[in-house]
């Protein structure tokens, strides 16, 4: 979550058993409404990833000197389920390039592990997803996955200077975290995009009754190449990570295996971050205080053999993929997806783990305000339009080129995209923003096609 001085949440919360991203505690016993317990057999060994996909590519025709084509969606994308908490299908975000499917069971331990899990103090495990409802909402951060959604405005309220501009398939219909009582938490919408494999994040999201939404930050995330996003730059979380490939979902549990690392939150951390996050949400000067990004992960010889099915998968991927600290709040709150097929019993079991328990993975360089990395941003050496003026509806071709571009947005009506080519249909005359970001920052160019 973007904001930094989260222990505010955490205070107003407290009397809740679940936190609802930022802030809780366990002061108060379990609360929620049981479901029938559910089985699921837990891997015997590391299950292998998936194969890395290449999309194909197409070509434009309309343009005279035509730039490399745009990729289209490959089938991995495709096998998605539709809706809210819908099944990958074994489909698994970023799989060949991010640090999300990194398996660290054999990674060096960090040199300094004994005294940042100490900082941590006796804290445990604790699973902040369920089945059913606490004091009327659903426990856990969901998901929807959607196909042919209209893209939409967002309007953004606290941090737009370091979010990705709209539009965004995002349905205002879709469940926001904390549903259908969200209040004043964090209110994260995850969305999926099936047909073009992208995911959308926003923090503090409201959706508005004219169908657009309000929120306080967004960002986008290509699902098939992870993009990296400015450094210092906030997205729907405190270190500047995507939610959703964080997230312990029950279609990956009922499948057996889990095959990416999990996310989860730690009452304090200090100015600083490690690959792969990118931001920062300071509260403690302490130097054991985790920097954003901290990987942790579950000792070999911890014990897991006495714990129920679900939890041992869960356990399992601790061992093998680890946990990275990804915002302020409760200590060791392990993020996951609502979903009425949980066994409430079997997740609760995971509050037997202490911190002890695990360790920190050997750490890559540590980002301090002192070191942080400086470079250029992209460099747009064009941005057309095939036709300036043109009839209601017509449809115009926007090309464009960029150096040293991570990714690109096009605002209003395209969104992100990949390749360097755009078809828009402009009802008015309208000023076509292009956005190409790397880590570093973005750089931006216009083109205006009059609608006479």
């Amino acid at each position: 979550m973007p904001r930094t001085l989260p222990m505010l949440a955490l205070v107003v919360l407290s009397a809740s058993t679940f936190s609802f991203g930022q802030g809780s505690s366990t002061a108060s016993p379990l609360v929620i409404k049981l479901k029938a317990p559910t089985s699921a057999t837990p891997p015997a060994t590391t299950p292998p990833s998936q194969p890395s996909t290449t999309p194909p590519m197409t070509s434009d025709p309309q343009t005279s000197n035509p730039p490399p084509p745009p990729a289209v969606t490959p089938l991995a994308c495709s096998v998605m389920g539709l809706g809210t908490g819908a099944s990958l299908n074994g489909f698994l975000p970023f799989q060949t390039t991010s640090a999300w499917t990194q398996n660290i069971a054999n990674a060096p331990v960090d040199g300094n592990s004994g005294n940042l899990v100490g900082f941590i103090g006796n804290a445990h495990l604790h699973p902040d997803f369920a089945s059913g409802t606490d004091n009327g909402t659903i426990v856990g951060i969901p998901f929807t996955v959607v196909s042919g959604a209209s893209p939409t405005t967002v309007n953004y309220t606290d941090y737009g200077d370091q979010s990705d501009p709209g539009p965004m398939p995002i349905p205002t219909s879709v469940e926001v975290e904390g549903y259908p009582n969200p209040g004043d938490g964090d209110r994260h919408a995850l969305v999926l995009d099936r047909d073009n494999c992208w995911l959308y994040e926003l923090y503090g999201a409201t959706p508005q009754g004219d169908g657009t939404w309000q929120a306080s930050s967004g960002a986008v995330w290509d699902l098939l190449n992870v993009n990296s996003r400015p450094l210092e730059w906030t997205s729907s979380d405190a270190a500047g990570l995507p939610v959703f490939p964080g997230l312990v979902r029950y279609d990956e549990v009922a499948a057996g295996h889990i095959d990416h690392a999990l996310r989860f939150t730690l009452q304090h951390s200090r100015q600083a971050f490690v690959a792969p996050a990118t931001h920062w949400a300071p509260n403690s000067s302490d130097p054991n205080a985790a920097p954003m990004g901290m990987r942790m992960r579950l000792k070999t010889n911890y014990d897991i053999s006495s714990f129920p099915p679900q939890a041992q998968i869960i356990l399992t991927a601790l061992k093998n993929y680890g946990m990275i600290m990804a915002d302020n709040g409760s200590s060791l709150f392990l993020s996951g997806a609502p979903d009425d097929r949980w066994n409430n019993d079997d997740l609760h079991t995971l509050g037997q783990v202490p911190a002890s328990a695990f360790e920190v993975v050997q750490m890559p360089a540590v980002t301090t305000q002192a070191n942080l990395a400086t470079g250029n941003v992209p460099n747009i050496t064009s941005f057309i339009a095939d036709h300036l003026t043109v009839s209601a509806g017509t449809a115009v071709n926007l090309s464009w080129a960029a150096d040293n571009a991570g990714y690109s947005i096009v605002s209003p009506e395209v969104g992100a995209i990949r390749g360097n080519t755009a078809v828009v249909h402009p009802t008015q005359t309208t000023t076509y923003t292009l956005y190409s970001t790397n880590k570093f920052g973005r750089a931006t160019q216009t083109v205006t096609v009059t609608v006479q």
